[in-house]
């Protein structure tokens, strides 16, 4: 079971290891270790002092690789999936191992796709999001931008052209679907 203080059974005895595997086991002997004079040897105390960890209680269903039989005991509360994000997200952890490419790939899709939401979400507050001060736009003019990346042998320099791009696009692209909405409105 996983999650308690026992150390694991090894698949194969210390005898087939060290028959299979040259040196393996050149440690066990407390002697050969460095750390002998300091070092307690106490095979059955493992440093925990409890048999199953507290479980954190789930308050939404959270996503659980399939490789695993159930949540781990404590785990990240601070961003909920929600929205067409989180539906990626729990089809991707739903339906993929993590060991397959796919399962990454969607959870950055869901990534870029929670970017896009919060962006859209900022538009209807009162508040929205300023696209000069909180991407740095105004700091590469004032903070020698352009003169920290030329010339210092980078590998990221070929692709600075396109930061601009990638920031402003979506704002730009925003700002003219407003203004098609915006004009149809009026005229109607």
């Amino acid at each position: 079971m996983a999650y308690t203080p026992d150390k694991p059974k090894l698949p194969e005895s210390v005898d087939e290891l060290r028959a299979r595997i040259p040196g393996w086991g050149a440690d066990l002997d407390p002697k050969d270790r460095p750390s002998v004079p300091r070092e307690v040897f106490d095979p059955g105390f493992s440093g925990a002092h409890w048999e199953f960890p507290e479980r954190q209680p789930e308050l939404w269903p959270r996503e659980r690789s399939i490789e695993h039989a159930f949540l781990t005991p404590v785990f990240g509360t601070s961003t909920p999936p929600r929205g067409l994000s989180g539906v990626i997200r729990r089809y991707s952890y739903a339906t993929y191992s993590e060991g397959r490419a796919a399962h990454w790939l969607l959870l950055l899709a869901a990534d870029r796709v929670d970017v896009l939401e919060s962006t859209l979400r900022s538009l209807f507050t009162t508040h929205p999001d300023n696209p000069i001060t909180q991407t740095g736009v105004r700091s590469e003019l004032s903070h020698h931008g352009p003169g920290s990346r030329l010339g210092r042998n980078r590998a990221d320099v070929v692709h600075h052209p396109l930061d601009p791009v990638i920031v402003l696009a979506p704002w730009i692209i925003g700002a003219g679907i407003a203004y098609v909405v915006a004009r149809r409105l009026t005229r109607r």
